[in-house]
């Protein structure tokens, strides 16, 4: 048999800049491409100085850019390189990467990053094109020249995400990419490949690997718990603001709220949505039928446009009325619409900001979630700090990440001879490897260090 190699690029023992090296089957094979969001310049990359040749393909398993942001940059590096994805990451894909060289050419003119962008529309433009769009379910050859193919399965974690299955010379690889195990307001849950017992070797996220409170949420419970906080911020004159994902969150997160209106738990006011979620929304109407079976997709059209928030008088306008915002970004990271609409909300005690996913230490954001009345904070680069009055900042767990006891059923279920950890903090990934795959050889490999599987 031949022999089989993993070097993480990124995304080893961290969540971010995720992409592996895989030799299988004779070929080089990228899986993932990401940036960084924690990370500037060209130290958001993965560390493409690790590849000693050209890459023969590059799998991109779903279009959020911690897994496709760096992909024009690696063609630009090795143009031969072949992508593979689902139609519908390469629609939604195509969107974020264009969206990316817009907001590094802001970046470079308000911080000052001189490596901005990292490569330019034209970039983007030669990356989609050059991508095979493969339905999931149907096996495709990486080469004619190798017995190496591959075949996508559902990963429920947004449009579009795909773990993928590579077999090669009777020897087969699961990389789970990003999974949800449970159905979401839109997207149905993870789907286990075909004969799940025949495979050899499993690669799987780790996010939630630290995470003991996330194994006892429910979807459900949180959702009600969700309308009734909204109801009383908006029954008694406020406005909601929910900082949201523009792929994934946002849409799920909108026909959240439109299902509550339709069900009388939440008022029905005027509920806006931002920029790059809306363009993110119009391609989830085109691919509704890759939705969960039942799910009802709002018409955009129910939804307005949330407007120039970066004028203060247009953000306080919007706040005279109760209404609810769900606006971008998800982190609340200073100069996007959330946080200027923060900026003026956080004036009032009568509003309420619901944040639904993850924020990072070092973000508004988290700021905001950690702040009391009479703190300062700072929302927009350059601006002074705003006196906080708003003590009505809550959190909810919509994650599209399986938690850690759902990870643990994949491997259980999934019985491989091998287990390789990846996207996941170090307290994650070690708790991964200390407490599950009982019997089965265990990696946690670091940036740069190859495997031998």
């Amino acid at each position: 048999m031949s022999s089989i190699e993993f070097t993480p690029l990124g995304g080893a023992r961290e969540v971010g800049a995720n992409s592996y090296l895989l030799r299988m089957g004779g070929l080089d094979i990228v899986l993932d491409s990401g940036l960084h969001p924690k990370k500037e310049g060209v130290g958001a990359l993965p560390e493409f100085s690790l590849l000693r040749k050209a890459p023969d393909a590059a799998i991109i398993t779903h279009s959020h850019i911690d897994h496709c942001g760096s992909l024009p940059h690696l063609l630009q590096i090795f143009p031969s390189v072949v992508p593979y994805a689902t139609p519908a990451t390469l629609r939604i894909m195509d969107r974020m990467l264009h969206n990316s060289v817009s907001v590094m050419g802001i970046l470079k003119k308000e911080r000052h990053i001189d490596d901005y962008p990292l490569y330019q529309h034209s970039d983007v433009e030669y990356a989609v094109g050059k991508s095979y769009g493969i339905e999931v379910g149907q096996e495709f050859a990486i080469s004619s020249e190798s017995e190496l193919c591959a075949v996508f399965s559902p990963a429920g974690h947004v449009l579009g995400s795909a773990s993928v299955r590579l077999n090669a010379n009777g020897r087969s690889v699961f990389y789970t990419a990003d999974i949800c195990a449970v159905d979401q307001e839109l997207m149905a849950g993870f789907e286990y490949p075909d004969r799940p017992e025949t495979i050899d070797t499993l690669i799987i996220e780790s996010t939630y690997g630290a995470n003991e409170g996330a194994d006892s949420v429910s979807y459900a419970e949180e959702i009600e718990r969700f309308g009734a906080s909204m109801a009383t911020v908006l029954e008694g004159g406020g406005c909601v603001l929910v900082p949201s994902f523009a792929l994934g969150r946002a849409q799920e997160i909108l026909n959240v709220i439109a299902r509550l209106q339709e069900e009388g738990v939440v008022p029905h006011v005027t509920v806006y949505a931002s920029g790059l979620g809306r363009a993110v929304y119009e391609i989830y109407d085109r691919f509704r039928d890759q939705l969960r079976p039942g799910a009802e997709l709002s018409p955009l059209s129910q939804f307005k446009k949330v407007g120039d928030v970066w004028n203060p008088e247009v953000a306080r306008k919007l706040l005279r009325e109760p209404c609810i915002v769900v606006a971008t970004s998800g982190m609340m990271i200073q100069n996007t619409p959330s946080a200027a609409i923060a900026q003026e909300m956080v004036k009032e005690p009568c509003h309420g900001i619901f944040f639904v996913g993850y924020c990072d230490p070092d973000t508004v954001g988290h700021q905001v979630k950690t702040c009391s009345p009479g703190d300062s904070l700072q929302f927009m680069l350059g601006a002074a700090p705003v006196e906080v009055r708003l003590d009505n900042i809550q959190s909810y767990h919509f994650s599209a990440h399986a938690p850690r006891m759902a990870l643990q059923r994949v491997i259980e279920r999934i019985k491989p001879d091998r287990v390789v950890f990846v996207h996941g903090d170090p307290d994650a990934v070690d708790w991964m490897y200390e407490n599950t795959a009982n019997g089965a050889l265990k990696y946690m490999s670091a940036i740069g260090e190859t495997l031998a599987l």
